[in-house]
């Protein structure tokens, strides 16, 4: 690492009408460093590498990199300085192979014959170099998740990219795949590129930083070596106080000591609920879609104040699973009951069986963006009483209260029960779909991705009302992705690959490299002891 920048950010100021996003930021990027870019969801991180990469314009400050200006709202200047990005959800064709993807807006559309053969041997030379594995030939969307982040990353090394920015880059990954992309990146670091690197995993941040750069509220809050730091200090410096980690041993612990949890008591464990009836039952639910077996032989029971985690990687059948959990999918064969009983295949039966649904898309499938705070606070059961006003009408009165009592018990900060719900920040928005959820003390609560994208406070807090509801008797399937979620939170833990689901094991059983090595198929499935030899 050298001290001459090859990147320098100078007062950089951007407003969107009253918010400031970024207040007056400057940053400096070395020669084969990593700077780490942390801060809460809202901080000015997105809008911040935005504006390096061209997509907005900043209403004051300069952008230079390698000595010269960066012409303002130009991505195509960025990727001609050698700027790449590489984003947390891909931009590629799965119907292409991995070389058309790499080529795809490198040659112009006027050349006569394509440069395929040099091509592939710059793409080949590359993967080599770095140690990306990948098929030239091989048709993107037949790749693993891990073998598309590496197309994503030689996309940007093939058009010669000095500097990286990785946004949330092992956010889909397995352990083991993370920790084979923190060796690409000691490989990078040892060819001399610079690398931004966006997460929200403090201890990733303290392995592959040299530096971290932490925003809060839009203004530069601290910028610190990463030796000599710690994960704690991170999270205060990103959310302004204190983070109490909350989980499932640690609350249990807390109450049968005597001292109160953090965020509210303690709750049964899912052996204490082990002779309750089941909740919810599977029996060997299969599920079809177009002759595609998206689910194959699933069995799963879950008791009252239990949670039981659903691991995998992306892609592997959780959200057909998830939707089969709240009535918008029907098995194709088997049984779901809910509490013994049968229950029909439709959101409204699921609804009245008192099913609560995270979805994993706060967006586009847990709000109804134009929609008012107040009208998304009751938007999954307003034709219930003490809203329903006869067939036709509704109490709206009735519905305000509602929706002022979850804005309050569950911190959702907005502007008032009229402001569209699109304008709320993605933790916000969160906190509101999890009050419409806990308000009506469910018997079954399906959380899918429920901390994606949200911040180390905002992680905190939703864990702490997630374990509150198991207290008071709620069965909870927790999809995720995150591992430390699943192992801070659940009392059993199932592998879902390829559509199907292993048997849900007690949170002992497994470690964080024996769940890594499920999720990719090894021992998922009852194979031996694979999951216990941690």
């Amino acid at each position: 690492m050298t001290d001459t920048p090859v990147l320098r950010l100078t007062g950089i100021t951007k407003r969107f009408g009253s918010l400031l996003a970024n207040d007056g930021i400057s940053l400096e990027l070395a020669r084969g460093e990593v700077l780490a870019l942390l801060g809460e969801n809202g901080a000015g991180k997105s809008t911040l590498v935005s504006i390096l990469f061209g997509h907005y314009v900043a209403d004051s400050g300069m952008v230079e990199a390698f000595g010269a200006p960066l012409s303002p709202g130009d991505p195509a200047a960025a990727l001609a300085a050698g700027i790449g990005m590489v984003h947390q959800h891909f931009t590629l064709a799965d119907n292409l192979s991995v070389l058309d993807n790499v080529m795809i807006g490198v040659e112009p559309w006027w050349r006569p014959v394509s440069r395929r053969a040099a091509a592939r041997a710059k793409l080949v030379d590359l993967a080599r170099r770095f140690g990306l594995a990948v098929d030239p030939d091989a048709r993107v969307g037949d790749l693993s998740i891990g073998e598309k982040q590496r197309v994503e990353i030689l996309k940007a090394l093939y058009r010669d990219a000095r500097i990286l920015i990785l946004d949330e880059p092992t956010a889909v990954l397995t352990p083991q795949e993370s920790e084979r992309l923190f060796e690409t990146l000691r490989a990078f670091v040892a060819a001399g590129l610079s690398i931004v690197f966006i997460s929200h995993k403090l201890g990733e941040v303290l392995a592959v930083s040299h530096r971290i750069a932490v925003l809060r509220q839009g203004r530069l809050e601290a910028t610190l070596p990463a030796a000599g730091t710690d994960a704690t200090r991170l999270a205060q410096l990103m959310v302004g106080r204190a983070v109490e980690r909350t989980t499932r041993a640690g609350r249990e612990h807390a109450a049968s000591a005597g001292v109160p949890a953090a965020v509210g008591g303690t709750r049964a464990s899912g052996d204490g609920a082990s002779g309750a009836a089941a909740v919810l039952s599977l029996r060997d639910v299969e599920l079809l879609e177009g002759g595609r077996r998206l689910l194959e032989r699933v069995s799963l029971e879950l008791r009252a104040s239990e949670i039981v985690a659903i691991a995998g990687v992306a892609g592997n059948g959780q959200q057909p699973f998830a939707e089969l959990l709240c009535g918008l999918r029907a098995p194709s064969a088997g049984t779901l009951r809910i509490d013994g009983a049968p229950i029909a295949a439709t959101p409204a039966a699921f609804v009245a069986a008192r099913v609560g649904r995270i979805p994993e898309d706060r967006h586009h499938l847990g709000a109804i963006a134009e929609s008012s705070v107040a009208e998304n606070a009751v938007a999954e059961h307003y034709r219930e009483p003490p809203y329903a006003r006869g067939r036709w009408r509704v109490d709206r009165v009735a519905i305000r209260e509602a929706a002022q009592r979850i804005v309050a018990d569950f911190d959702v900060r907005c502007r008032g029960l009229d402001q569209p719900t699109r304008q709320l920040s993605g933790g916000n928005m969160q906190k509101l779909i999890l009050g419409r959820v806990l308000s009506r003390s469910p018997r079954l609560i399906v959380a899918d991705q429920p901390t994606w994208g949200l911040d180390v406070g905002a992680v905190a807090w939703i864990h702490g009302k997630l374990l509150d509801a198991a207290r008071a008797g709620a069965a909870i399937v927790l999809i995720s992705e995150e591992l430390d979620e699943i192992l801070a939170l659940a009392d059993r833990i199932a592998v879902i690959s390829h559509g199907r689901l292993s048997e849900a094991r007690p949170v002992a059983d497994w470690s964080t490299e024996t769940l890594g090595l499920a999720m990719m198929g090894a021992g998922a499935h009852g194979e031996g002891d694979a999951a216990r030899a941690a």
